[in-house]
């Protein structure tokens, strides 16, 4: 759950009252050799369960995490996941039934399931869970009583105070005293439960605000002493607990990173990244979680978010290429509320509608995932850098990135030490040629990157979106605006732009916001006209001003219409 300073807005309402926010977070030292999970923010059990096997499986993500499973309060709000009730799997995002389904599903699929668990707390308020256990604030029939929380009673209010943060309540919420017997045996028995129904780890919420030998004692008792234990502690500079008294039980989310990372894409040079990890006073890397965003801090502020656009982007495709933690790929949903819950009470019917965002699935993202489990125990070498926002560096003879954070295009030699051969880059789908001194020459647009691994050399088309077989046809890229709810389309005079037909129009991919791409195959020679249009979440239709643009597709490659403005 969130601290103070986070996007935690607590109201306590008649019945119920509103948490603030948890963290779902990264992933750290995990067995094997993919280390990167898709956080799957408020997805139902059986949307995660098709996302395993369509996306993350075929991706390489080692892990998918889901939010918490146990009965919690009523209401729509994403917080209410974060207000148990009870320890039943009984959320509004699939009973036990589903739960039990995904992990079984993800699991043919390749994939590790981490579950968001809430055992810090347990909801205030009275009322009726998801489940239909009726609680009161310090009363949970059948598992907890005021004796088992009543060692503070008191919102936490000082953060210098170890005692206070550890013992008292985060906003509000009744807090379990978890350095009693009883109270670690439930929890532990929950935790149990959920390991007997195929569950690999757990994302510990609110970590900070219980005592690290609490948990270590909790964890003692888990029936699978290798379970993944990922921790919730925020550090705060000056405070009295310390995220590093947690890496002895298991991984640690270093908020640092994520914050650091804003700054540094926002308003510094990406050349200061060279030593970016422990030499900028983070914890080990070893027992390190990390993450661009979270679903606190993207509606907290303090660090990027898909509102960011290339900013999001680049960061995202750094974290995964550079050696440091174990990454998570937070994956929501659009909001201007920051209390609103996922859209279709969590059911993803597809990935870019109805506010789903799937930054787990954007062609930039996903793509790095397969190159961070290619380049796995290699070191960094050859960094470049312009001394601004260009940068470049390889893993060892594994892989090599390269990232063009400034406003105009670089063009340069890069020297790597790859083979010799030729390499798909697979940010763009193009081909890349590097010679047998290990170097190549490629031009990057203006907040793009290049990356090339050994796992890659052919490319099976041109760009990240290709609906159609030939390598011939036209590159979208439309810098347009949106609200909540709205997508950009293409529409034109071809059938593969959908004869004018706004239904068949082709939704361009929002993953590089504000600029809307999408790569459509044409036959080499086809003079087109063709036309942006914005549709709502209602399916009303907006098109730009002005005249039909018109394009004709080269006799080899793609027309580059990357550089569209739309028009008001």
């Amino acid at each position: 759950m969130a601290r103070r300073h986070l996007s935690a807005a607590l109201a306590l309402m008649a019945g119920a009252a509103a948490l603030v926010a948890p963290t779902t977070t990264a992933q750290a030292s995990t067995p094997g050799d993919k280390d990167v999970t898709a956080v799957l923010f408020e997805w139902k059990f059986d949307s995660v369960a098709k996302a395993c096997t369509d996306s993350l499986g075929p991706a390489g993500y080692g892990y998918v995490q889901v939010s918490p499973p146990q009965e919690h309060i009523q209401g729509s709000q994403w917080w209410t996941s974060y207000q148990p009730v009870s320890y039943k799997i009984a959320g509004r995002l699939g009973d036990r039934t589903a739960f039990a389904h995904m992990v079984s599903t993800c699991h043919s699929a390749g994939v590790k399931v981490v579950a968001d668990s809430v055992i810090n707390h347990m909801a205030a308020g009275s009322g009726t869970g998801t489940g239909g256990s009726s609680y009161t604030k310090y009363n949970y029939p059948g598992l907890y009583s005021s004796y088992d929380m009543d060692d503070c009673t008191a919102q936490i209010s000082n953060y210098q105070d170890r005692a206070n943060v550890q013992n008292c309540e985060l906003v509000g919420l009744a807090d379990l005293d978890t350095g009693e017997d009883y109270v670690r045996g439930k929890i532990a028995g929950y935790l149990n439960d959920l390991l007997s129904l195929g569950v690999d780890g757990f994302r510990i919420d609110a970590a900070k605000h219980i005592p690290a030998n609490d948990l270590a004692n909790i964890k003692s008792r888990l029936t699978d002493s290798g379970a993944y234990w990922k921790q919730e502690a925020i550090y705060g500079a000056g405070e009295a607990v310390s995220p590093d008294e947690y890496a002895g039980t298991g991984d640690v989310q270093e908020f640092r990173y994520a914050r650091s990372l804003k700054q540094v894409f926002n308003n510094e040079n990406l050349a200061y990244l060279k030593n970016f990890g422990e030499g900028w006073g983070f914890m080990a890397s070893s027992k390190t979680a990390v993450f661009v965003d979270n679903h606190d801090t993207e509606r907290g502020g303090d660090t990027l978010n898909y509102k960011d656009g290339a900013n999001y982007t680049l960061a995202n495709v750094f974290m995964l290429a550079w050696p440091y933690g174990s990454p998570d790929i937070h994956s929501g949903y659009e909001w201007s509320d920051k209390d609103a819950g996922p859209p279709n009470g969590g059911t993803v019917n597809a990935c870019y509608s109805d506010g789903w965002k799937c930054q787990h699935a954007w062609p930039q993202i996903s793509s790095m995932v397969g190159f961070r489990n290619t380049a796995r125990g290699e070191a960094v070498t050859n960094w470049w850098d312009n001394g601004g926002d260009q940068i470049a560096f390889g893993r060892g003879a594994k892989a090599y990135v390269a990232i063009n954070h400034e406003s105009s295009s670089l063009t340069r030699t890069f020297q790597t030490s790859l083979p010799a051969g030729d390499y798909c880059d697979i940010q763009s789908g193009n081909g890349v040629t590097v010679n047998g001194s290990g170097q190549f020459t490629a031009t990057l647009g203006a907040n793009t990157a290049l990356a090339l691994q050994v796992n890659a050399r052919t490319c099976t088309g041109g760009g990240t979106t290709d609906p159609g077989t030939s390598t011939s046809g036209a590159s979208f890229g439309v810098n347009a605006t949106t609200q909540l709810g709205q997508n950009i389309y293409v529409v034109g005079n071809q059938s593969a732009l959908g004869n004018w037909n706004t239904d068949s129009a082709l939704k361009l991919d929002p993953a590089t916001y504000p600029v809307w791409k999408l790569d459509v195959s044409m036959p080499a020679g086809t003079s087109f006209e063709y036309k942006y249009i914005r549709k709502d979440a209602s399916g009303a239709v907006t098109w730009e001003s002005g005249a039909n643009r018109t394009a004709t597709v080269p006799s080899t490659g793609k027309v580059s219409l990357t550089s569209d403005v739309w028009r008001s």
